[in-house]
């Protein structure tokens, strides 16, 4: 357990000197969350039925978003795609460590760190101009820290799962614009889960993409209640211990029958 930790706490160390570049993302996401902000303050003042979520939980909902946005696994590791591109993954197979763990845990700090860097500002400006308001007790604050947590894992399980899949790929591109926008969209980035039609809740619930953004930001608000934060968390756990068994398997295969590009 010692060496991932090390790798972990390493490459967050790493990550958080790239200051400027988490500025310019924290810029973006201010500025798409003000519009997203707009078109939700539009349907709300047109709307002629009740909906499953107010207005104002809508815009807790949006801001949260764009705050986190940088813990949703929407990209690989680029150093490993680096590798599998020059073939210098050969060197990952020689290490003495378990592959699979070493590249989770980068695929955690890469996850943790630019969130870290870019969400403090965000919610201070947040907080302070755009409407974001606090947790809604002190037991939907604990739930959500815990849910972020695991959203943390299971975000890491599936950029592993990209990760993995560069075997095959390479270059990874189809995978990574597919699963990009799945995540995007089913896990509430886009429309907040609840706002779909009562049709499609059902599939919504079941597919693990929910776990990464609109049960912790719904138990943030209180809209699920701080008491149903073991089923959340089950979820997320169910799912990334379902996700880490098929990233295993497919990097077991794909070892075995690994070519090294150019060799």
């Amino acid at each position: 357990m010692r060496p991932y930790l090390s790798v972990l706490s390493a490459r967050i160390r790493m990550l958080l000197q790239y200051r400027a570049a988490a500025l310019a993302g924290m810029s973006t996401q201010l500025f798409w969350g003000l519009i997203r902000v707009m078109i939700f303050e539009a349907f709300y003042r047109t709307a002629t039925q009740d909906q499953p979520m107010t207005y104002t939980e809508v815009i807790n909902y949006v801001w949260l978003g764009q705050a986190l946005f940088a813990l949703l696994p929407w990209n690989p590791d680029d150093d490993v795609r680096a590798m599998v591109r020059t073939g210098t993954v050969a060197y990952e197979l020689v290490r003495p460590v378990d592959l699979y763990a070493f590249w989770y845990s980068r695929a955690l700090a890469n996850r943790i760190a630019p969130a870290l860097l870019r969400s403090l500002p965000l919610f201070c400006l947040a907080f302070l101009f755009f409407d974001l308001q606090a947790p809604a007790s002190p037991a939907a604050a604990a739930a959500w820290v815990l849910a972020t947590v695991g959203a943390i894992l299971l975000g890491g399980a599936l950029s592993n799962l990209v990760n993995v899949s560069l075997l095959w790929t390479i270059a990874g591109e189809g995978t990574i614009q597919m699963l990009g926008i799945c995540i995007y969209v089913f896990s509430g980035m886009v429309i907040p889960l609840p706002l779909f039609p009562d049709a499609f809740q059902p599939i919504l619930d079941f597919m693990p993409f929910r776990g990464l953004a609109d049960t912790p930001f719904r138990l943030y608000m209180g809209h699920i209640p701080a008491s149903q934060v073991w089923s959340v968390v089950g979820h997320q756990l169910a799912w990334t211990l379902v996700l880490v068994s098929l990233g295993r398997f497919l990097l077991y295969r794909g070892t075995r029958r690994l070519v090294v590009q150019g060799g």
